[in-house]
């Protein structure tokens, strides 16, 4: 555990946090967060999650950029559902992905578990793109992804960052929570994808 890896715990709690609360500020926070961690991630040899930060920074821009153009409900961001041809779409887009960084990163890097570390790389896109877009599934996802990476963090010997991420698994019921009390209160469209927790 180094001061660098505790100071990304501390910002990346922040920078989910806020994203919970719908606060656009969640954005420039999160870019920080992913920039720490590109320099960890690459001293214990996790190439795709390195890869996966630095195209979180540009994500975060078009984030921010798609919250501060989207209606806002008492100066938080209106979240949405997601459509069922675009949950399909996306899920196949984040296989194929996870298939050509596996490929990439087993045949030409030393990567220390480079078939996992796609797949969790590749979904991460997705979740990021539909958390961009208010999409409430987003955080279906992110549960799902968080609690593979908490057991990938550990098995790495990053503990702190494995405990963020069990950490994360609870922020991420907790803006679930929030944004489905958000969406109920707005009319249902047809044909979208939201299960109830």
């Amino acid at each position: 555990m180094s001061n660098l890896e505790i100071l990304a715990v501390l910002v990346n709690v922040l920078g989910v946090w806020l994203t919970a609360r719908r606060t656009a500020w969640c954005w420039p926070v999160n870019v920080v967060a992913v920039l720490l961690y590109v320099w960890i991630f690459y001293d214990v040899k996790l190439y795709s999650d390195m890869l996966l930060q630095v195209l979180f920074a540009f994500l975060q821009g078009y984030g921010w950029w798609r919250w501060h153009t989207g209606r806002m409900d008492q100066g938080k961001v209106r979240v949405e559902r997601l459509p069922a041809k675009l949950a399909l779409l996306s899920l196949v887009i984040g296989a194929l992905l996870s298939l050509l960084l596996g490929t990439a990163m087993a045949h030409f890097t030393d990567a220390a578990v480079p078939w996992l570390d796609a797949t969790l790389t590749g979904y991460s896109l997705v979740a990021s793109y539909w958390a961009a877009r208010k999409f409430v599934a987003s955080w279906w996802l992110w549960i799902v992804l968080d609690a593979v990476y908490t057991g990938l963090y550990y098995y790495k010997a990053l503990p702190l960052t494995a405990a963020l991420y069990a950490g994360f698994i609870g922020l991420a019921i907790y803006g679930l929570r929030a944004w489905q009390r958000d969406l109920a209160q707005q009319p249902a469209q047809p044909g979208t994808l939201e299960p109830s927790l």
